[in-house]
């Protein structure tokens, strides 16, 4: 068993790291201005194939990279935006789009000139979504869309959004289908962006489809696939997203090294009170170990393992609870400096909170656990 990555990861690593801080580091750029210097860097397509204008990386490789986005780029929300895009989004229509869509859709997702978003959260359908309220029937040209979707990251300014419909009510797991849908399409109505806690750097709403023609080339795999193409994307995003978290980590784990070496109480540095270096030491504690559950995973996709769901839940819950944790330590450490937004150690705990509800709860990963197991 080999821990090392290669000589050229790593050089990758450092080169996209450097330029991530280099260019990405103005915070009074626009999102607009951000999302095209991410595209512009290659984030924005590294698992589409290299004949559409991608990477063409696996999924190791693509965690990776978007480590180093995370660690180097202080806006998590549009680390989490673009991750979204790829995953979710790129993902689904790379795997199970026709050869003539694959060409239409993915140049333009490469080159961040297309923002694709995953619409499938409904008011009544989040953990379960066997019971979708949003219908596809069937047209003399393709699939009648209706229905609204309640939370849709990146759905304020989807250019593409893989939506997943009901075809069949009582079909069970077989009564879904999901759809690549232009949102320039009639009928597709993009909701003003929410008030979220953070991640502010991903725009978030409602999306609507009323009356909403989507023509058959459309449709992503067969019809009734749609709950396998989702599991399918969820993989990856829950392996290769959540490695923007353990670059993040790695990003509040120096601020807080270097602020116990600097910040002096009763006459020493705080890091030599054991209080602060247990704390410090728990948190790379922490991170070493989602680190590795996260490159695991990645491991087991790159080889079509049967085991990659399991581990990419896995490692998924593991990277939430330590993202909190580590945030909330990471407060405390730096005190009522932590507390300020001025200083940029809160952002961390706003940032990380979601990791426990998107790409399916921390509650439903452990089913996924449990059931691998035999429980």
């Amino acid at each position: 068993m080999d821990f090392a990555l290669t000589a050229a990861q790593l050089e990758r690593y450092e080169e996209l790291l450097d330029e991530t801080r280099n260019r990405l580091a103005d915070s009074g750029a626009s999102a607009a201005d951000k999302w095209k210097t991410a595209a512009a860097l290659g984030f924005t397509g590294l698992c589409i194939p290299a004949e559409y204008g991608g990477s063409g990386f696996g999924a190791l490789d693509t965690a990776l990279c978007l480590e180093a986005f995370g660690r180097g780029c202080p806006d998590t929300g549009l680390v989490f935006a673009v991750s979204a895009h790829l995953l979710a989004g790129a993902v689904a229509v790379r795997d199970f789009g026709s050869e003539r869509l694959r060409r239409e859709l993915l140049p333009s997702l490469a080159s961040g000139d297309l923002t694709a978003a995953n619409a499938i959260t409904e008011d009544d359908a989040g953990s379960d979504t066997s019971r979708l309220a949003v219908t596809a029937r069937r047209s003399d040209t393709g699939y009648v869309i209706d229905g609204e979707k309640s939370f849709v990251s990146n759905g304020p300014t989807a250019g593409v959004l893989v939506t997943y419909a009901s075809t069949a009510p009582d079909g069970g797991f077989l009564g879904n289908s999901a759809f690549a849908v232009p949102s320039e399409l009639p009928g597709v109505h993009l909701g003003e962006p929410f008030t979220k806690m953070g991640l502010e750097g991903c725009l978030a709403g409602r999306v609507g489809f009323h009356d909403c023609l989507v023509p058959e080339d459309y449709l992503l795999g067969a019809e009734g696939q749609g709950s396998a193409i989702f599991a399918h994307a969820m993989t990856w995003e829950r392996a290769c997203l959540f490695a923007g978290y353990i670059g993040m980590m790695d990003d509040q784990l120096d601020r807080c090294v270097a602020h116990a070496r600097r910040r002096r109480q009763f006459g020493r540095p705080i890091a030599r009170f054991q209080a602060v270096s247990h704390r410090i030491a728990t948190m790379k504690q922490r991170l070493e170990s989602a680190r590795l559950l996260v490159y695991r995973a990645c491991w087991l996709i790159d080889r079509d393992h049967s085991e990659q769901a399991a581990a990419a839940a896995l490692s998924k819950v593991t990277v939430s609870e330590a993202a909190v944790a580590n945030s909330l330590d990471a407060v405390q450490i730096f005190g009522s400096e932590g507390y300020l937004v001025e200083g940029g150690v809160e952002r961390y705990l706003r940032d990380s909170v979601p990791t426990r509800l998107f790409s399916g709860t921390t509650e439903i990963q452990r089913d996924i656990i449990a059931r691998e197991m035999g429980l």
